[in-house]
């Protein structure tokens, strides 16, 4: 999943909303074709936010056409998401080097060449390579977009965040039923190729009409060096990391994957040192590491891994559990999870009115809601009897309402307390952690759940797995609340 937007309004796939913000004072008048502009921006976002979380209900599909493991399955969203994560370190930068409106198209048109790659897969490898050709050419498009906003809408940029607040935090949880809807039907004999192909024609749709109307401004930052080297460090220590988690339990925990494990910290720790170094010497980093001497602020990037992940594992485990446990088909899996994304879409509309007066309340109020959810969620898996397709709608509600209220405001409360110069290089930051705490959250709690769950097994199996992984993101939820009193009070916008 991604979300973002920044006050006005925040959602977590706007994360370089705050960027684009409070870095610059905006006088520009408003570009006559706003409106359409914002719709091509709004086709290329959708499809980030779609793709994170289309396979979660379509891999126990891909599978038995394609075959693989229970790793392939999770490695079918991680590596989408760690590719976006790493990529999005350097994507925004590209956009300042070779302007905005240039770097969106090309992101666009290789995102497209890689959903086609992935409709005409015809092996496992070469789908999971496609996937994550995918996540770094949308690490190249998501960051233009919040650019572009700013460039076209001046002073008006709550009138569009206020729109893209609810969009957003709906198309985050919105592509399980997409995906099943498309498989169910089996378009032309597609099956599960065409929750790929549909990028075609709204990516289409969105190259075509922003080619017309989106404003072509000049570089702003000419004959930038990119950091590379950074950028690889921060590739391997991500893949250090989420390489053990999700193959390491299926293998019987080789030695080496401990080795990597322990490998990651040293790698990691290297590419701070680096970034720091490049600061000093006045070269330009990856990362603005004055923000993380701000207590605020690393608290902040504590609660977005935990969240984050929390919520994409458990996504990825609802599906596995309806399907692998329960044998729904797509549609009828998806159906049993739409309540979760009206539920997102209420609760980011819901909190886009009162979160600026709530501040930071208003996550511990969401996240209050998401633990009641469940906490229900985790007796309905405790029953005697599997449920039916509409028995776990009205906790999957609350939960979405829950998530919903959390979306809109976080990013912009994260850094309520940052100078204005640091807000662009912090939010491109919180976004890229969000990421990879989604591929964190996917191996992790998708390792849990295949712990306790064998495929093939019966119903009652698959209920003890989803009752692990549903106490464990309720645990985590706890954590998130506790962490949250470390965050500003307001948002930046609002000091």
């Amino acid at each position: 999943m991604t979300f973002t937007v920044e006050t006005p309004t925040t959602d977590a796939a706007p994360a370089r909303i705050a960027t684009e913000t409070a870095s610059a004072p905006v006088e520009a008048a408003p570009f006559p074709r706003r409106w359409l502009g914002l719709f091509a921006i709004l086709a290329a976002t959708l499809l980030n936010l779609l793709d994170a979380s289309i396979v979660n209900v379509a891999a126990p599909a891909i599978r038995t056409e394609l075959g693989g493991t229970a790793s392939t399955i999770q490695w079918l969203a991680a590596g989408y998401t760690l590719a976006l994560a790493v990529g999005l370190l350097t994507g925004g930068r590209l956009g300042d080097m070779y302007g905005r409106k240039r770097v969106l198209q090309i992101g666009l048109v290789g995102f497209l060449i890689a959903s086609l790659a992935c409709g005409a897969a015809g092996s496992i490898e070469l789908l999971l390579a496609a996937r994550f050709v995918q996540g770094a050419f949308a690490a190249v498009m998501v960051p233009q977009c919040f650019g572009l906003i700013r460039d076209m809408f001046g002073r008006d940029m709550g009138k569009a965040y206020a729109l893209f607040g609810p969009m957003i935090g709906f198309a985050s949880i919105a592509g399980p039923i997409v995906a099943g809807l498309l498989v169910d039907a089996d378009l032309f004999g597609t099956g599960w190729r065409s929750i790929f192909l549909l990028n075609l024609p709204l990516g289409i749709a969105a190259l075509a009409l922003g080619a017309k109307v989106l404003p072509a401004a000049a570089p702003v930052a000419k004959g930038l060096k990119l950091d590379l080297g950074g950028a690889v460090l921060a590739a391997v220590g991500m893949s250090l990391l989420l390489v053990p988690l999700v193959e390491g339990r299926e293998l019987g925990w080789p030695v080496w994957s401990i080795a990597m494990l322990v490998a990651a910290v040293p790698v990691l720790a290297l590419f701070a040192r680096g970034q720091v170094r490049r600061a000093r010497s006045g070269r330009t980093a990856l990362i603005e590491m004055s923000v993380f001497k701000k207590r605020s602020y690393t608290s902040g990037i504590g609660f977005v891994v935990v969240f984050f992940g929390s919520v994409t594992g458990f996504s990825l485990a609802v599906g596995l559990f309806l399907q692998l446990g329960l044998g729904f088909g797509p549609l009828q899996a998806s159906l049993a999870m739409a309540a979760w994304a009206v539920g997102a879409f209420i609760g980011s509309g819901a909190s886009a009115g009162f979160a600026p007066k709530l501040g930071r309340k208003v996550l511990h109020l969401g996240l209050i809601v998401m633990i009641a959810g469940l906490v229900v969620l985790w007796f309905q898996f405790g029953a005697a009897s599997a449920p039916g397709t509409w028995a776990l709608a009205p906790a999957l509600l609350v939960y979405g309402i829950g998530m919903g209220m959390i979306f809109v405001p976080l990013f912009g409360i994260i850094t309520g307390d940052l100078e204005d110069h640091e807000v662009g290089s912090a939010s491109g930051l919180l976004e890229s952690f969000q990421q990879g705490a989604a591929a964190l959250g996917v191996a992790g709690l998708g390792t849990v759940f295949f712990s306790q769950f064998a495929i093939g097994g019966g119903a009652a199996e698959s209920m003890g797995a989803a009752q692990w992984v549903t106490g464990l993101t309720a645990v985590l939820s706890v954590v998130a609340f506790l962490v949250a009193f470390g965050l500003p009070k307001q948002a930046k916008a609002e000091h």
